[in-house]
């Protein structure tokens, strides 16, 4: 049985995504105590509960401690990853987007392709955007060889949630491929999304777009930022992402969701600033991707590198648990990643 400590590192909800998604491909149980231990709500929250149960749900395995606010929980997925269709309803404006992320690795190696609705919040603060996760990481991840597609049903805020996203993942009978990106080249391309919902009179959509073009003109960039103006929702919000694309492929993100007392123009300040932040640093990958790409790193065949503009306790977490539970050799030289991937099959 794989013993984890949830308080270690970050002991952040990722640890506990991170460890569900692993012993879910390597077949192991899984006893996590100490959830989140360090966060002000400690143990589960409604969004950590659906990632365990949804891969206990598309393994056929069995959970034990499955509750809001728990802190320890057994895990012993099932003996096979069928594929098929499925839906998930978070119940709460938890991240649906990195309960899809959560289930992307089993669904890869699974017998056959996965279709998946998740309802839930689908732009939150600290939760990367669905919109982050679409036009940056699903990208980096075909690269890799892993066949994924993501489209959003309707956007979904805080605090009603009600968003709904489709993920269609086709399975893989051989390794992922490794990533290395060690030179960020010359960014060729700015793009974005300025969405906002019930709030046309507002013109909050074309506010951040006009605000973010602004920032990115002053320092040479001639970004395409499209706009959204969506009825759909269950309530009223807004989102803004920007992605960046090189010459040497490397693809950068920033998002914010914004929320009552957040001006347009503020979010579009954070996003763009944020953006040329870390394209500044010469990073290849933004301060999302730097701990999100670890896990399919170490899944991958051969050797993975990639810069970093920043390494915080995401990062460091994360290469711990992919050696405590893989065995790989995952480290840190300065601000560069390396990981020793295991090339999983199934």
């Amino acid at each position: 049985m794989i013993e984890i400590d949830g308080s270690m590192h970050s002991g952040s909800g990722t640890l506990l995504r991170y460890a569900v998604a692993l012993a879910t491909l390597t077949r192991e149980a899984l006893h996590m105590t100490r959830i989140r231990a360090k966060r002000p709500k400690p143990g589960l929250r409604a969004q950590h509960l659906n990632a365990v149960t949804s891969c206990s749900a598309i393994s056929g395995g069995q959970v034990e401690g499955a509750e809001v606010g728990s802190q320890e929980i057994v895990y012993r997925p099932g003996d096979a990853l069928k594929g098929g269709d499925f839906e998930f309803d978070i119940g709460t404006a938890g991240s649906a987007a990195m309960a899809a992320f959560t289930l992307i690795p089993p669904c890869l190696f699974a017998r056959k392709a996965s279709r998946l609705t998740i309802t839930g919040g689908l732009f939150q603060d600290f939760a990367p955007s669905f919109f982050h996760m679409q036009k940056v990481l699903v990208p980096l991840l075909q690269r890799m060889g892993a066949n994924v597609r993501l489209d959003m049903l309707r956007p979904g805020y805080v605090p009603k949630g009600g968003g709904r996203l489709r993920m269609l993942v086709s399975p893989r009978r051989s390794p992922l491929k490794p990533l290395r990106m060690m030179a960020q080249g010359k960014v060729e391309t700015i793009r974005g999304i300025a969405l906002s919902s019930h709030l046309s009179e507002q013109a909050v959509s074309r506010r951040m777009a006009d605000t973010c073009d602004a920032i990115l003109k002053r320092r040479g960039y001639n970004p395409d930022i499209q706009i959204i103006e969506d009825s759909t929702a269950v309530q009223r919000g807004a989102a803004l992402t920007l992605w960046g694309q090189t010459d040497r492929g490397c693809l950068l993100g920033a998002d914010q969701a914004g929320k009552p007392g957040r001006k347009s123009e503020a979010i579009a300040d954070f996003v763009a600033l944020s953006l040329l932040k870390d394209l500044d640093t010469r990073a290849t990958t933004d301060r999302y991707l730097a701990d999100q790409l670890i896990l399919f790193a170490a899944l991958a065949a051969g050797t993975s590198e990639y810069t970093i503009p920043a390494v915080t306790e995401h990062v460091t977490a994360n290469l711990w648990l992919v050696q405590k539970i893989l065995g790989v050799e995952a480290h840190l030289e300065g601000k560069i990643v390396h990981v020793e991937g295991v090339g999983h099959v199934p």
